[in-house]
């Protein structure tokens, strides 16, 4: 099985998606993360989010940040986006209907989630990634039962 995380830049929300997922499941399981655009292709995850990140023990200081492209669709089975725009852009790239069908917000996961998105904290402060490390962590558990099961 393998998950891909989604958000805008690849820098916040889907690496601290994919370290917290990642810290959940066995390692027979995939998971990767992407960002719509090319603004931080190579780059390491926002100092913010690593730092949230490792004091809740998971160290995602070495995932670098990459574009999402379309062969992606064939690569992974469940595609994670992080609001409604990154979904939007997303389905826009799919070349069938099964490909829309691997794309779902994350927090559609969680049935005890007030919001569908996942707020981007880039231009926050710390209490933001805080708050955004939370959601996903609430998510990534309902995420995990539910592969961890199957």
């Amino acid at each position: 099985m393998k998950i891909l995380m989604v958000c805008l830049g690849n820098v916040c929300r889907s690496p601290m998606a994919e370290g917290i997922l990642r810290s959940k499941l066995p390692d027979s399981f995939t998971v990767d993360s992407a960002g719509i655009t090319d603004y931080h292709v190579n780059e390491k995850p926002d100092k913010r989010a690593i730092e949230v990140c490792k004091k809740n023990n998971i160290d995602i200081s070495k995932l670098r940040g990459r574009k999402f492209i379309t062969s992606d669709f064939d690569e992974f089975d469940i595609i994670y986006v992080m609001d409604h725009a990154n979904y939007s852009d997303i389905i826009f790239k799919a070349k069938k209907e099964a490909d829309k069908k691997k794309v779902k917000l994350i927090m559609s996961e969680s049935p005890t989630a007030v919001k569908q998105s996942v707020p981007d904290p880039f231009y926050g402060d710390i209490e933001n990634f805080e708050k955004v490390f939370n959601q996903l962590n609430e998510a990534c558990n309902y995420i995990a039962e539910k592969l961890i099961k199957h």
